[in-house]
């Protein structure tokens, strides 16, 4: 294996005792992480994977670290990348909100059909058996994990999971790390007072959803990214200009360097939506907007799941 396959194999590293976070560079289009709570015999994990072949692969490594496969699986939104992976699971009840089970339900498989050459697998949706509107506490073992809704922030609704104790924050895709934000199935304006909530809980580690593993900076960043949204948005509303025009004008400076950066323009339009007054949270005609999405981009995004 070449030097640069290992670096982007998956791995699982300890991130507090009996606390993992599995990760997938390059973090790209549904190149996703996961997590992993050991405590006592007790086992839960936080999402899964995009492809059967990358959800098995998870699977194997979660078994190589707990005595018996996870009773609890954690579904932090509804994105495929995120839950496509639940039935290699069969062991665990899966936790999600309610909101997130609707939308899975309603969108189904439609992800595999972005991006038909990935070699998906028979994957299959595996809808939350357990959800909750606001809040819900897991005892795992030993360790205590809050389960916290926010949003509509990166979807309708998102789905965090903190652990007090050991002060481990996993974020699912409403934060991401050097990996671009992308919120327009959900709100520019809710991922920002989701980000202060978060911020407020003073975690030392933050797992996100893409991305390495960072700490309380990375909420930061985000912030600074999303604020920047906001900002073209004000002003190309202003000076008359379509999202698309100023995607292509904009200097993103320090956050062109983030993966995925195309996501700008379905970002801009949901502030663009937001700055005149459309309801937080609001459908978006997302066919469309990742149609523009692709023409910005020169062709459809590479998806490396």
């Amino acid at each position: 294996m070449t030097v640069g396959l290992e670096r982007l194999a998956p791995r699982l590293d300890e991130v507090a005792d009996g606390v993992f976070a599995y990760l997938q560079p390059d973090g790209g289009w549904c190149v996703n992480n996961a997590g992993l709570v050991v405590s006592d015999g007790r086992a839960a994990l936080v999402d899964t994977a995009a492809t059967e072949a990358r959800a098995r692969a998870l699977r194997e490594a979660v078994l190589k670290v707990t005595e018996a496969p996870p009773r609890t699986l954690v579904n932090t939104h509804s994105h495929g990348d995120h839950t496509f992976g639940n039935f290699v699971f069969p062991e665990a009840v899966v936790v999600g909100h309610e909101r997130t089970r609707a939308e899975m339900d309603a969108v189904g498989l439609h992800l595999t059909g972005l991006w038909p050459g990935v070699c998906w697998g028979d994957v299959e949706v595996v809808l939350p058996e357990v959800t909750f509107r606001d809040r819900l506490t897991l005892h795992i073992g030993g360790t205590t994990a809050e389960l916290l809704c926010l949003g509509p922030a990166h979807t309708a609704a998102d789905t965090v999971v903190w652990l007090p104790g050991e002060r481990v924050l996993f974020t699912g895709d409403l934060v991401m790390s050097g990996v671009t934000p992308f919120c327009p199935m959900g709100s520019v304006a809710g991922c920002l007072e989701a980000i202060a909530v978060l911020r407020s809980l003073g975690a030392r580690t933050v797992v996100t959803g893409h991305g390495p593993v960072a700490g309380p900076e990375v909420l930061d960043a985000a912030e600074g990214y999303l604020g920047l949204v906001q900002r073209l948005a004000r002003e190309g509303i202003a000076a008359g200009l379509a999202p698309l025009q100023v995607a292509r004008e904009v200097d993103l400076g320090a956050y062109g360097e983030w993966i995925d950066t195309e996501r700008l323009v379905p970002n801009l339009h949901r502030a663009y939506a937001e700055e005149r007054g459309q309801a937080v949270g609001d459908a978006a005609d997302m066919p469309a907007l990742f149609a523009e999405m692709v023409e910005f981009h020169g062709g459809l995004p590479a998806c490396h799941a």
